[in-house]
């Protein structure tokens, strides 16, 4: 049985490269999705129409539809857009952007809601401007809120990233499946796929459960 293993010898670089792959993807896309989280929230919440229209079409559309139509879409829409060909790498960031994107702004928009209306209220009869009413008294004290759901959506991006390997990303997906492909084994490539996985996630929750604790303590 363990003979079967023996390909990880030869393909173990192939897997640690689609490893930090897949951790890049991740990050980078829950970074980028966190600052356009918050535009697409502040926008959903405007009293502007136009804008709180187009932010709910918008997390509409990405939440009701899957992520790997919306992978092809970024894929063959956004060199149309640009005029250019694009990195596929950076076309999975964007794909993993645009769609946490629209999930985070639901987290965040959640947070704000849940905190006391009258600290708004009462920053603004001191005459404090609204983004820094924003900035420097809502979104921090949210932030400590929704620290749980942002973690989730983050190790949901590392599970989610495996869908950019259709774009040929080295993520541990493409790398699994070059392997099945050179070994012709079917299912122990993606075992080894499953335990790289399982222990990103695992890692994420332990950081995630450390930080938690620590803003327990601080508040």
């Amino acid at each position: 049985m363990f003979s079967n293993y023996s390909f990880i010898t030869e393909y173990w670089p192939l897997f640690m490269h689609g490893l930090v792959t897949t951790i890049e993807l991740a990050v980078i896309s829950i970074v980028l999705g966190l600052l356009l989280g918050i535009a697409l929230a502040v926008m959903k919440m405007s009293k502007a129409n136009l804008l709180s229209l187009i932010a709910k079409t918008y997390i509409g559309f990405i939440r009701n539809t899957p992520l790997l139509v919306q992978i092809y879409i970024v894929y063959i829409g956004l060199p149309q857009l640009l005029g250019f060909s694009v990195n596929d790498f950076v076309t999975g960031i964007v794909a993993l952007t645009l769609y946490s994107g629209a999930y985070i702004a639901e987290i965040i928009r959640s947070g704000i809601q849940s905190l006391p209306v009258g600290q708004t209220e009462a920053a603004e009869s001191l005459g404090i401007p609204s983004y820094r009413i924003l900035l420097n008294i809502i979104l921090p004290q949210a932030f400590k809120n929704i620290l749980p759901a942002l973690g989730n959506q983050l190790i949901g991006n590392v599970k989610d990233s495996s869908l950019v390997s259709v774009l040929g990303i080295t993520d541990i997906m493409f790398a699994a499946q070059t392997v099945r492909g050179s070994t012709a084994l079917g299912l122990e490539p993606m075992i080894i796929a499953s335990a790289l996985y399982l222990v990103i996630c695992l890692i994420l929750n332990q950081i995630l459960a450390l930080f938690e604790r620590r803003m327990r303590h601080d508040a």
